[in-house]
């Protein structure tokens, strides 16, 4: 009972963090409400990762809420794609692209809490199915 209200919180909290993702990078990418001129230096392909993600995060979001283990397996595709992100943006960075200092900072919390949501989701959804 308790590892189902975990998920069902965690679930809830990853469909939020999902949806403003998904506004975020979006309003970027189309430059929606003059969001993608307050972003400055943004790298775009930082940015099209981070959709990509947003919309892996509302469908492991509704696995979490299902109890169902391929919620971990696009979690872990999730992480997978915000390391590679995280690879090509350090060599950006070292060939001289611009960028924001800042996006060092969100991808670094982004990674570090989709590897956490990746950690519940093996550990309260398999446990449950054993």
């Amino acid at each position: 009972m308790k590892s189902s209200i975990f998920l069902y919180t965690a679930g809830t909290i990853l469909a939020f963090f999902g949806l403003v993702t998904l506004f975020m990078s979006t309003s970027v990418i189309f430059d929606l409400f003059g969001i993608r001129e307050n972003e400055g230096n943004y790298v775009l392909f930082v940015v099209i990762a981070n959709f990509i993600c947003g919309i892996l995060y509302m469908v492991a979001a509704y696995g979490l809420f299902l109890n169902k283990n391929w919620a971990t397996t696009i979690l872990s595709i999730a992480t997978a794609i915000l390391l590679i992100t995280f690879i090509a943006l350090a060599f950006h960075i070292f060939r001289g692209g611009i960028y924001e200092k800042k996006t060092i900072a969100a991808m670094s919390f982004r990674t570090l809490l989709t590897i956490g949501f990746t950690l519940v989701a093996k550990k309260y959804i398999d446990k449950q199915k054993q």
